[in-house]
C-alpha cells in the first residue's frame, strides 16, 4: 500500500503506476526555502485552496518559476490542519472529474508549511508577517468570514471582545489578520498585498473594509497608533486587489475514495472535523478554472499568468465577477440548492436532468441576468454561460449537492440577486417588476426556511449565520394552512442587509410574497409552482 506522505514521494514508479502523478521538484528544498523566505500565506485552508490555488503555484514550481511554495493557515477550523495537513506532510491528492468519467490525478506537493492560528501557530504568523520577502496573503474565508456585523447591524460578539481586548486578543480571522498587519507596520512598514480569492463582489474592498474597521476602533481605543492606519490606506504599502475565482470543488466522493483505495492507496477515507467541514486526503473537482485578479502588488508576485491566472485592472475584474457571481454561475447554483433540497434530490448533476429546474437556471441566467451583464472581453459570458449549464452543472461526475450549495445562503442573496435587482433598478430601459424567476427562488428560499420538504417531511437546514434570526421571523407559518401567514416575510424582505435592496421598496415585495403564498399551499406545493410557471411560457 501506498501512503500519501513526503517519503513516499520517492517511489516515483509505483505512483506512476497507478496513474498518478508526482512532482518534479525537489519537495525538502521547496520547504526550507519557503520556510526561511516565505513568500505567500493562505487563510481558509479548505478544498478550493487545496484543489486551485495550490495546483497554480505547484505548476510554477514545475516549471522552475518559483522556488518556494505556500504557507496555509486555518483560524477556525483546527482539526483541518491537525487531521488533513500534518498527518499527510501537507499533501493533497487531486482528483479531477471530466465529463466523460475519466478522471487525472496528481499530487499536489506546493503546501510547504500548515498553521493552526492557535496561540503558538500565532507566534509562527507574526514571524512570517514580518519577514520582508512575503508577497501577499490570498484568502478563501467565505463571504461570512468578513462579516464583521449581523443583520441589524450591530457587531458579531465575537468582534465586538475583539474591539475591546485589542490586537493580542484577537479571536475572528479578521482581527487576526490586522493584528498580523499592525506587527508586519512595526517590523518596518513592510509592503504586502492581501488577496480576497472568495466568491463575493468586489471582495477586496470587503476585505480592505473589515480590516480598516478593526484598525479604527483599535486606534480609538488607544491600542495602535495613527501611522498604522495611514499604512493600511497607503497603496503602496498595502493593497486589497479585487479577484473573481471559479472552481466547483464539492465534498469528497465515495466513489472517489473507493477508486484511490482500490488502487492501493491507504488513508483516503474523509472525516468530518469539529468546525463541520466534510473533508478528506483528497479532493474531487471539476475541470473548468477561472482566476481573474487585479495587478496591485506592492511587493511584487509570482507569474501566475504563467498558470493561466488573468492579470488585470479592477473595472476588468468587477466585470467578470459580477458576470460569473451575479449572473452566469452562482445564482443558479444557488436557485439549484434551494428547489433541491425542498424536492429531494441529492446531486446537482440529478437537478439538470429535471426540465423544469433546468429551465428555471436557463431563464434566471439567459433572460434576466443576461440584459444586465458587461462583457468583461477576457472572457466572453455567453460562452461562460453555456459551458456551465451544458457542461458544468450537468457533469454527472461532479458529486456536488444542493445541501452544500444551500450553505450560508442568507450570505450570498445579495450578490447572487441583489446586485441583479440594483441593476435592473438603475437601468431606465429596464423595469425591475418584469422580473419573475429571480422573485421565484427569493420565495423559494424563504419556503426551504421552514425546515419542511415538498413531502410535508422534515428538512435538514445546511448551516448559516443567519438561521436562528430568519427561522424566529418565520415563527408561525406552517406549510399547508395558508392563513397561518399573516405578513411574516415583510420584514425579511424589506431588510437591505439581506438582499442588497429593501424589496418592497422596489416593487418586488408583493410578487415574492404571492409566490411564497402557492409553495406553502400544502403537499408538492412547490412541484406545482415550479410546473404553473415553467412547464410552459409564464
Amino acid at each position: 500500500m501506498l501512503r500519501l506522505n513526503a517519503a513516499s514521494l520517492t517511489r516515483k514508479e509505483e505512483w506512476k503506476e497507478r496513474g498518478i502523478a508526482i512532482p518534479s521538484f525537489d519537495y525538502a528544498t521547496m520547504v526550507a526555502q519557503t520556510v526561511a523566505t516565505p513568500t505567500w500565506i493562505h487563510f481558509g485552508a479548505g478544498n478550493l485552496f487545496r484543489a486551485f490555488i495550490a495546483e497554480l503555484q505547484q505548476q510554477l514550481l514545475e516549471a522552475g518559476k518559483v522556488s518556494t511554495g505556500i504557507i496555509a493557515t486555518d483560524t477556525f477550523d483546527f482539526d483541518l490542519i491537525d487531521q488533513i495537513y500534518k498527518p499527510f506532510d501537507n499533501l493533497t491528492l487531486l482528483v479531477s472529474l471530466k465529463p466523460d468519467g475519466s478522471t487525472d490525478k496528481k499530487i499536489i506537493a506546493s503546501i510547504a508549511e500548515s498553521i493552526k492560528a492557535d496561540r503558538a501557530g500565532r507566534l509562527r504568523l507574526a514571524a512570517i508577517f514580518t519577514s520582508p520577502s512575503l508577497q501577499l496573503a490570498s484568502f478563501t474565508i467565505t463571504e461570512k468570514g468578513y462579516a464583521l456585523t449581523d443583520l441589524a447591524g450591530q457587531f458579531l460578539p465575537v468582534v465586538k471582545a475583539d474591539l475591546a481586548a485589542g490586537p493580542d486578543q484577537a479571536k475572528h480571522v479578521m482581527s487576526i489578520v490586522t493584528a498580523l498587519l499592525y506587527t508586519r507596520y512595526q517590523a518596518g512598514k513592510l509592503p504586502l498585498a492581501l488577496v480576497s480569492m472568495d466568491n463575493c463582489s468586489k471582495n477586496g474592498a470587503k476585505l480592505q473594509a473589515s480590516v480598516l474597521t478593526i484598525a479604527e476602533a483599535w486606534f480609538r481605543k488607544g491600542f495602535v497608533e495613527e501611522g498604522f492606519l495611514a499604512y493600511l490606506r497607503d497603496e503602496e504599502k498595502i493593497s486589497f486587489p479585487w479577484s473573481m475565482i471559479d472552481k466547483i470543488t464539492p465534498r469528497p466522493s465515495k466513489q472517489v475514495e473507493k477508486h484511490l483505495t482500490e488502487l492501493g492507496i491507504a488513508g483516503m477515507s474523509p472525516l468530518v472535523t469539529a468546525g463541520n467541514t466534510f473533508i478528506a486526503p483528497f479532493v474531487n473537482t471539476e475541470v473548468p478554472q477561472y482566476l481573474v485578479v487585479e495587478d496591485k502588488f506592492p511587493n511584487g508576485r509570482p507569474p501566475l499568468e504563467e498558470a493561466g491566472v488573468y492579470f488585470t485592472d479592477r473595472e476588468t475584474v468587477n466585470k467578470t465577477e459580477r458576470m460569473k457571481v451575479s449572473t452566469c454561475l452562482n445564482p443558479l447554483h444557488t436557485a439549484l440548492a434551494v428547489f433541491g433540497c425542498l424536492l429531494g434530490y441529492d446531486s446537482i448533476a440529478a437537478e439538470m436532468k429535471d426540465a423544469e429546474l433546468k429551465t428555471l437556471v436557463e431563464k434566471i441566467g439567459y433572460e434576466e441576468g443576461m440584459p444586465v451583464v458587461v462583457d468583461p472581453k477576457i472572457i466572453s459570458p455567453q460562452a461562460f454561460i453555456h459551458e456551465v449549464i451544458t457542461e458544468r452543472l450537468p457533469n454527472p461526475f461532479i458529486p456536488d449537492t444542493p445541501s452544500r450549495i444551500a450553505t450560508d445562503t442568507s450570505q450570498k442573496m445579495p450578490i447572487r440577486f441583489g446586485e441583479t435587482i440594483k441593476s435592473y433598478v438603475n437601468r431606465p430601459d429596464l423595469e425591475v417588476t418584469d422580473l419573475f424567476y429571480i422573485p421565484l427562488v427569493i420565495a423559494g428560499w424563504c419556503r426551504y426556511l421552514l425546515g419542511v420538504d415538498d413531502k410535508l417531511a422534515p428538512l435538514s437546514l445546511s448551516s448559516d449565520p443567519m438561521l436562528p434570526e430568519l427561522s424566529a421571523a418565520l415563527a408561525g407559518i406552517k406549510v399547508g394552512e395558508p392563513r397561518s401567514y399573516q405578513g411574516q416575510l415583510r420584514p425579511i424582505l424589506a431588510n437591505p442587509v439581506l438582499f442588497g435592496v429593501d424589496l418592497w421598496a422596489v416593487g418586488l415585495g408583493e410578487k415574492i410574497e404571492g409566490l411564497f403564498l402557492e409553495l406553502i399551499a400544502g403537499e408538492d406545493a412547490v412541484r406545482h409552482t415550479l410546473t404553473k410557471y415553467l412547464s410552459k411560457e409564464k
